[in-house]
């Protein structure tokens, strides 16, 4: 169980990350509320499973392979053929991730799913990258523990043309981190 107090401060204090013009605007109830909703369907069965056994096939990957593997990620964005992106948005997590993200009505951006190296095992929309455990969104929620949350700058994306703000939370079995879920959340659809 999240201690909703720790949750309240850590809203707190991310909000005052925030770009000054719409932090103001964000309504810390309703990212509370948000994240709880992400907590539950990202506990899904669906969801712990790919995830243990994404955990169990990447045991043994060193960081040359898990930067070849980003490398090779990079390049499938560019140009066909990309047997590897393609074996992640064609897997069942994958299939899960876009029902979630269809269902709520354009709150959600993008979703996607990591294990506990930071590598997507599933996503409702291709990323830049493969490996997230270089980044924030990775270290200061799956490399934080069970109850941490890490919320982005507001940001305009160009492609969707609306204000964006991921929204990261460790992904829990038996309560310890087994990996993580960033949810891309339409920032003016939560003031």
């Amino acid at each position: 169980m999240r201690n909703p107090w720790r949750l309240a401060a850590l809203f707190t204090l991310a909000l005052s990350w925030a770009p000054a013009s719409h932090a103001q605007n964000l309504n810390p109830d309703r990212i509370k509320d948000l994240a709880s909703t992400i907590q539950q369907w990202a506990s899904a069965p669906t969801v712990v499973a790919a995830i243990k056994a994404q955990n169990t096939d990447h045991a043994g990957l060193s960081q040359a392979d898990i930067d070849g593997l980003d490398t090779q990620w990079r390049a499938e964005t560019e140009a066909p053929p990309s047997p590897l992106i393609d074996g992640v948005l064609g897997n069942d997590l994958s299939a899960y991730l876009s029902k979630v993200k269809d269902g709520a009505d354009g709150l959600y951006a993008e979703i996607f799913v990591m294990d506990n190296k930071g590598l997507n095992v599933g996503q409702s929309d291709v990323t830049s990258d493969y490996w997230q455990g270089d980044e924030a969104k990775f270290q200061q929620s799956f490399g934080a523990g069970p109850d941490a949350m890490h919320l982005s700058d507001v940001e305009f994306d160009e492609s969707s043309q609306t204000y964006l703000i991921q929204m990261s939370l460790p992904i829990n079995d038996g309560g310890a981190p087994i990996g993580a879920v960033t949810v891309g959340l339409n920032a003016e659809a939560l003031q």
